[in-house]
Order: structure tokens, then C-alpha cells, then sequence
């Protein structure tokens, strides 16, 4: 199961990771988490964990994979009989704006069985996630906060 969201921010890349690498103020700008929680630090880091609450799903502990500063993170969590990769990448637009996409996917052998509960869910989360990164990534552009 994969899913992806996309979007343009209207803000330079360097702004949209500004918004995008406080992961601790995701809650602030998506009605898809309600805690995310460090546990080995807020700063985005490989091997750092945070245990993130959201409506409606199981508490689970991500754990970051790849930061790839400026431009992209992963972070990866595992429950019995699936492994869920989240992704986040920016890319810069000729004309200064830039391209968020964000996704999940899932593997493993329970993977398809959740897709049948969590699919329309896990879409919508995305949705709201990535229109909250674009309004964070604006106010920096702006001069706001994240």
C-alpha cells in the first residue's frame, strides 16, 4: 500500500524545511496528530524516535531513517506484521515555490488488512498534513512562525 500527497508551497525550499524538520510542532498544524513526542531528542535526526498520537489509530514510536537536510526526511514504524515508511521530500520550483509531497507505505504480510480499515483515513491524514506544511511553510516565508 503506498499513498502520496503533493502540493506547492508558496516558499522558498530552505522555508518549507524551517516548517517541515520541527516534527514536535506537527499537532500545531494538522488535526491528523495529536502529540508528537521525542524520545531521544526533538531535533530531526537519524535514529532519533518520536511517539506520535493520532485520532482514531494506534500510538506508535517513528523512528528516522534518513534526513537529508534541506530537502527530504523518512522515519519508519513497525507493528505486528506490517512496516510503515513515512516520507517527506521538498523540491525547489523554477519560479521559487516548491513541491512538497509526503506519503506512507506499507508492507508486510498484514499489510493489506490494514489497508481495508485505515485506506480512506490514511488519505485524508495526508490531505491535512500536507495542507498544514504548506500554511506553516508560508508563515516562515512570510515572517511568521512555522
Amino acid at each position: 500500500m503506498r499513498y502520496e500527497q503533493t502540493t506547492t508551497v508558496a516558499a522558498t525550499a530552505g522555508q518549507a524545511w524551517t516548517a517541515l524538520r520541527d516534527v514536535t510542532d506537527l499537532p500545531q498544524w494538522t488535526k491528523s496528530m495529536t502529540s508528537v513526542e521525542p524520545l531521544d531528542g526533538a531535533d530531526l535526526r537519524t535514529g532519533n524516535r518520536y511517539r506520535i498520537r493520532q485520532p482514531g489509530l494506534p500510538v506508535m514510536v517513528w523512528t528516522v531513517s534518513e534526513v537529508r537536510d534541506g530537502e527530504a526526511f523518512t522515519w519508519e514504524a513497525r507493528s505486528p506484521g506490517v512496516h510503515t515508511v513515512g516520507f517527506h521530500r521538498l523540491a525547489a520550483n523554477p519560479d521559487g515555490t516548491t513541491r512538497l509531497t509526503i506519503g506512507i507505505e506499507q508492507t508486510g504480510p498484514l499489510a493489506g488488512i490494514v489497508r481495508v480499515f485505515v485506506a480512506a483515513r490514511t488519505r485524508r491524514y495526508l490531505k491535512l498534513e500536507a495542507a498544514g506544511l504548506k500554511a506553516a511553510g508560508e508563515s516562515v516565508a512570510a515572517g511568521g512562525p512555522a
